[in-house]
């Protein structure tokens, strides 16, 4: 299940990887403003590349997706044939990324930061032993954008790394290239790789790119539900409160 690679390994044998989703698993949207910044960003993009004008993404569903998926099912719900939207995916996601940057003040409306994570990650920044990245369906400018609206970018590895909704449309490669960027910026064997996701999809990405899944029960699915998408034995938690507990995953590796 551990996703190994070439480097110099540490004198222990190598690096953990941990690769953290981000809506649902590590943050969470609220109130009347929920995602706001987000979701503005989509709607954006398709009005200045196709003249879709008050589009909103709530028309489909995006729960575990990635956002070049979210802006090509969107489109399609308001008439625009994917082949014409999925041509269009470029400029799409600039378009996104770019009102972001434009309105970076509001990327932290409607996001809270979830129980436990702030200290979860803090520690896990202290321990050599691991790497800390993402893999997510946000675009990588607008990912961490929100980690430094929450306070929380400085605990992941520096070079920041991860998989993005701007390098693949599918979670699986994302895992595989999270781990391959891993690889190379650091020059380290990787002895495990686990992912952490709240959603179904998460669990199946986590194993179709060779990564132990761990499912938290942050989002909208029941860990009955997650442990349902795995095809192996994948470590179901209720939250990321208990950080001796998340770290008792590895110690048999």
């Amino acid at each position: 299940m551990a996703g190994n690679g070439d480097g110099d390994g540490d004198g222990d044998g190598g690096k953990i990887l941990v690769t953290f989703d981000v809506d649902g698993t590590l943050m969470r949207s609220v109130g009347p403003l929920a995602n706001r910044l987000h979701k503005r960003a989509f709607s954006h993009a398709m009005e200045e590349i196709f003249g879709v004008r008050d589009a909103t993404i709530d028309v489909v569903k995006h729960h575990g997706s990635t956002d070049p998926i979210i802006l090509v099912s969107t489109l399609e719900h308001y008439g625009v044939p994917r082949q014409e939207s999925t041509a269009k995916l470029p400029e799409l996601k600039a378009s996104m990324v770019g009102y972001a940057h434009d309105h970076a003040s509001e990327i932290g409306d409607g996001l809270e930061l979830l129980p436990g994570v702030y200290h979860l990650l803090q520690t896990l920044s202290k321990d050599e032993s691991f790497l800390i990245g993402l893999v997510t369906g946000n675009l990588e400018g607008i990912a961490w954008m929100k980690m430094v609206s929450l306070g929380i970018e400085e605990f992941f590895s520096v070079p920041h790394f991860g998989g993005f909704g701007s390098d693949h449309e599918d979670r699986g490669e994302l895992v595989k290239l999270s781990r391959q960027k891993a690889l190379q910026l650091f020059d380290k064997t990787i002895r495990l790789h686990a992912h952490v996701g709240d959603t179904p999809n998460d669990v199946a990405a986590a194993e179709l790119g060779g990564a132990l899944p761990v499912a938290v029960c942050t989002g909208i699915f029941t860990g009955s539900e997650l442990r349902q998408a795995s095809g192996t034995n994948a470590v179901i938690l209720d939250d990321l409160t208990n950080a001796e507990a998340f770290l008792a995953i590895f110690g048999g590796f």
